[in-house]
């Protein structure tokens, strides 16, 4: 797996709602009303991110849910793969 070169990550997730790039990772912050509705999005991220065999680090903190990913087969760097785990992420919000 080819990891991205930064350009290419910052032209990928400018069209996907509030995601960042920083230290070789493409992360987001998401709030919830409280921290059942925050659990219940880490399971729907967890299923996704098992039936793509990609596995983000979640970190939760009551209402709120950190995601972060980077592709461990591409030396812990972004590629291709995060974005679309992202965009994939974003989808289970609607």
């Amino acid at each position: 797996m080819e990891p991205l070169k930064e350009n290419q990550i910052i032209d990928h997730i400018s069209d996907i709602d509030g995601w960042n790039y920083a230290e070789d990772k493409i992360f987001k912050e998401f709030h919830f009303n409280d921290f059942k509705e925050a659990l219940a999005f880490i399971l729907r991220v967890g299923f996704e991110a098992e039936s793509l065999n990609h596995h983000p680090e979640i970190i939760n903190v009551y209402n709120r849910v950190s995601i972060g990913l980077q592709t461990h087969d591409a030396g812990n760097k972004v590629s291709i793969k995060d974005i679309e785990l992202a965009r994939d992420i974003e989808a289970l919000l609607v």
